[in-house]
């Protein structure tokens, strides 16, 4: 573990124009820098480095951090590894603290498998370069049209056919224990004791982490036997799970991340081939069927998939099994069908860089016309093939997770179909009712299987079923279209008017929260006439907080809260705002990070924010805007309130209990009229 000082040391040291200078060309443009964004293509800059505030915002596409947010997203490494890279960086000594010996003797080991892994992919490399390499596997990928670059871009190789143990004799030789070389599966052991090569005399193709490390391998027989398999993949192991890991990534993140999507492909050579033609934002599955897991790796660069698979049968089966796991993780899913008998290998040999594009442009399908043109082709014009059709596409619109998206593709299967809407919202409601039902029973089975072979933590009731689905809050009825949550940090609660008169609770917290972590050290300067006036002018934050706490409040939303106490555990310390902000916006909690980003880093144009600060000075817009915003707050919860005890007063039968609300809907009714009266409100 890294000590926080030593975290707070990085974070202090790190300068975000000197790191992301590191990978931009930056230039200077006022107090602050300018750049073509890294994350998306751009001719015109937008991409803007405020070295005062300590972050960076592209206008164009939206991404913003700050200097471990940027090495995070550009490098995809984790918060951990951003934070040694800049430690790396600015020389800064990283004594970490104790940590078990478990921990210290799985870390290692996991060091050691990588190392013996990329021992083994120079290997390979290096064996591609002898005559036997060069006379069969070199010849091999000059056939398929990969070139030098590709080649050596791409670490191709060749496993000798000469000795079967060349690659486990050159390991032992340059030290490498045996033990590693069997268990990332590059060699076996027969049961009289010999330890031979896994690969042998086959061409291969290694795989890469995100980070760019070699994990396995797949190896290519180039014989024409039938009985020896075509391909021979690495087994599993602690660095390289199948399910996990795509064919590519690592020379595909950072166009996928600049074109905003990823083109997904089945094998090895599709991926080498349309990377050579120039299309560099494509990966594969690796030769098994798409995974959960896989697209949740693709989504941290995008969420948008375009899925080119074969155009015959299998081809079509396979869209067909993508398009259901991408959308149910939330990714946006288009298809493109080859001609038939072709695959993206064969397709990028035979065509232009322009050709190709132009073609999935053209051929890219949103997964509704996709399947029912697939589908209506075999339904015919038989009404009963044409209602299980209709059901099916309604399946799949059921596992879009986002309410939104899903009412916009009821309105359009509804339109494609010639049906009510509402018939298509009740069947997709029953669906994903249904669908999520299931998954709790599935979480609870888990959670009891969990039990049995766990200790329960101190506080935690075993028997407390698992806290619902955000969504089953808002699951709508059979005859109503679908209900969106409010935004995205929504909070802790079940049922009654908070739910529905959330929005307008949640931007008033919100803008609380930004008065405190924008202007929360500044001393709001009231005039000696007015009600809030003190001798010694109390910072933003502390009036903020006395308020509260003299109204006895609190922020309802559990991620505003959280950042709220975290402020001022920062605060207490004595750090100044801008401490305060890099460290939320530096917090590895990334609940904390992602609010801080949310309201610290500008949504709008900065010309556009300097208009409107121009009209009045920030001292002033403090003093009226801070205590009005806890004024409409405090109203705001005082009608949640009056509504809550209505609905107590008219769901009781007893006289006393109704009695009791009355005098508390009157008292707050006062209350309410105060409130408004200071507002200025009728």
């Amino acid at each position: 573990m890294i000590p926080q000082e030593t975290v707070d040391r990085i974070l202090d040291l790190a300068q975000v124009e000197d790191v992301i200078g590191d990978f931009v060309t930056l230039k200077r443009a006022g107090a602050t820098y300018k750049a073509c964004c890294p994350f998306h293509n751009e001719k015109t800059p937008s991409f803007v480095v405020s070295p005062s505030k300590g972050i960076y915002k592209c206008f164009g596409c939206g991404k913003s951090g700050t200097a471990v947010g940027f090495v995070m997203e550009h490098e995809s490494m984790t918060y951990v590894e951003a934070l040694r890279y800049l430690a790396k960086k600015y020389n800064v000594e990283i004594v970490e603290s104790e940590v078990s010996a478990e921990e210290i003797a799985k870390r290692q080991r996991s060091e050691s498998l990588l190392l013996v892994s990329e021992f083994a992919g120079k290997f390979f490399v290096d064996s591609l370069k002898t005559q036997e390499g060069q006379v069969i596997a070199y010849q091999y990928f000059r056939s398929r049209g990969l070139t030098d670059d590709t080649i050596k871009k791409y670490g191709l190789g060749w496993a000798p056919a000469q000795s079967r143990t060349a690659l486990a004799d050159a390991a032992r030789a340059a030290g490498y224990k045996e033990e590693y070389l069997l268990d990332t599966g590059l060699c076996k052991q027969y049961d009289d004791g010999r330890v031979v090569d896994m690969f042998h005399d086959r061409v291969m193709f290694p795989i890469h982490s995100a980070s760019g490390r070699v994990i396995a391998f797949g190896g290519r027989t180039l014989k024409s036997d039938k009985n020896i398999p075509k391909y021979v993949n690495s087994k599993e192991t602690e660095i390289y799970v199948k399910s996990k890991s795509l064919y590519g990534i690592y020379f595909a993140k950072n166009e996928m991340s600049r074109q905003d999507k990823c083109i997904l492909v089945e094998g090895y050579l599709d991926v080498l081939s349309m990377h050579q033609l120039g299309i560099t934002n494509v990966v594969a599955s690796s030769g098994t069927s798409l995974t959960v897991e896989q697209i949740r790796l693709i989504k941290k660069f995008t969420e948008n998939v375009t899925i080119i698979y074969d155009g015959d049968g299998a081809g079509i089966k396979a869209a067909l099994r993508g398009i259901d796991l991408v959308l149910k993780e939330g990714l946006n899913v288009k298809i493109v069908l080859l001609p038939d008998g072709q695959d993206p290998d064969d397709f990028a040999k035979k065509h232009t860089l322009e050709q190709v594009n132009d073609y999935i442009a053209q051929n890219e399908q949103d997964f509704i016309g996709f399947k029912t043109d697939l589908l209506l082709g075999e339904a015919g014009n038989d009404p009963l093939k044409r209602a299980k059709l209709i059901n099916e596409v309604a399946d799949t619109v059921a596992l879009i997770p986002d309410a939104i998206v899903r009412s916009v593709y009821v309105r359009t299967t509804a339109s494609k179909f010639e049906i009510d809407e509402h018939i298509l919202a009740s069947r997709i409601n029953k669906t994903r009712t249904a669908m999520l039902e299931a998954e709790k029973k599935q979480r609870e089975r888990e959670a009891a299987k969990a039990r049995q072979t766990s200790v329960p933590q101190q506080g935690y009731d075993p028997g407390m079923p698992p806290p619902p689905m955000e969504e089953d809050m808002y699951m709508p009825a059979d005859d109503m279209p679908p209900v969106v949550p409010p935004q995205e940090y929504l909070p802790e609660v079940q049922s009654g008017p908070i739910v529905k008169d959330y929005p307008y609770l949640a931007a008033c917290e919100e803008e609380l929260l930004t008065f405190v972590l924008e202007y929360g050290c500044t001393e709001l300067l009231f005039e000696q006439t007015s009600k809030y006036y003190t001798e010694t002018p109390m910072t933003v934050a502390d009036f903020i907080d006395a308020t509260m706490a003299d109204s006895e409040l609190d922020f309802r939303n559990s991620s505003y809260y959280k950042v709220y106490e975290l402020y001022f555990t920062l605060y207490q310390e004595g750090l100044t705002q801008q401490q305060i902000q890099q460290r939320l916006l530096n917090s590895m909690d990334e609940e904390v990070s992602a609010v801080a980003k949310d309201i610290l880093i500008e949504k709008y144009e900065i010309t556009v924010k300097n208009y409107v600060q121009s009209m009045t000075a920030a001292a002033t817009r403090l003093v009226m805007f801070v205590p009005k915003s806890l004024l409409v707050y405090q109203a705001k919860r005082v009608e949640m309130d009056i509504k809550t005890r209505t609905e107590e007063f008219q769901q009781t039968q007893d006289p006393e209990k109704q009695m009791a609300l009355l005098a508390e809907i009157s008292a707050l009714n006062k209350v309410r009229t105060a409130i408004n009266n200071e507002l200025g409100r009728v």
